[in-house]
C-alpha cells in the first residue's frame, strides 16, 4: 500500500473498496470455525462417521475406496476439510482395514470430492472471488456444480485405472 498508493487518502479509498469483500470473509471463517467447532466439540462427528460405516453392508466393504471417494463429494461439501479429514476419514480408514485396504488409499479416495468442496458455502476464498467476480454465490453454484461433479468423476475413474486407489479388493 505504502508503495503503490502514498498518499493515505488513497490508501483509504482502496481499503473502503475491498471491505464488503474482506467483511463477508471474515464473517464466513468466523461461522465456519463455529461450525466446526460445534461439529468436533460435541462427538457430532465421530457419531456422523461411526453411522457412515453402519450403512454400509459387508458386503461393500471391498469397495471402501470407492465409497470413500463418492462420500467426499457430498460431505465435504457439507463440511469443513477439518471435520471430513479429522473426524470421518479416520473411522472409514480403519474400517477399511479390515477389508485389506491400506489407510493411505483411502486418504487418496477421499480427495475425489475437493472440486465440490470448493462450491461449498464453508469456503471463504470463493465468497471473495464471487464478490469480486460480481457474482451471486448461488448462481455460481448452480452454474459450476455439473462441471465440478463431472471433474470429481473423471478424477475417480483417472485415480482406478491408474491404481491410485483400487475399484475393490479381492
Amino acid at each position: 500500500m505504502v508503495v503503490n498508493y502514498p498518499d493515505v487518502e488513497m490508501q483509504k479509498k482502496r481499503i473502503a473498496t475491498h471491505a464488503d469483500s474482506v467483511l463477508a470473509v471474515v464473517g464466513v471463517i468466523f461461522a465456519a470455525g463455529v461450525f466446526t467447532g460445534i461439529l468436533s466439540g460435541t462427538g457430532m462427528v465421530d457419531a456422523m462417521s461411526k453411522q457412515f460405516v453402519a450403512i454400509i453392508p459387508e458386503s461393500m466393504g471391498p469397495f471402501m475406496a470407492t465409497i470413500t471417494a463418492v462420500l467426499s463429494m457430498p460431505l465435504t461439501f457439507f463440511m469443513s476439510n477439518d471435520a471430513f479429514y479429522f473426524g470421518v476419514l479416520p473411522v472409514l480408514a480403519e474400517s477399511a482395514t479390515h477389508y485389506g485396504l491400506l489407510p493411505v488409499e483411502i486418504a487418496r479416495a477421499s480427495i475425489v470430492g475437493q472440486p465440490i468442496h470448493l462450491l461449498s458455502p464453508l469456503v471463504p476464498s470463493t465468497y471473495l472471488l464471487c464478490g469480486l467476480a460480481s457474482v451471486e454465490l448461488a448462481d455460481h453454484q448452480r452454474f459450476t456444480l455439473k462441471w465440478a461433479f463431472i471433474t470429481c468423476c473423471v478424477l475417480m475413474g483417472s485415480a482406478m485405472i491408474f491404481g491410485v486407489f483400487p475399484l475393490m479388493v479381492s
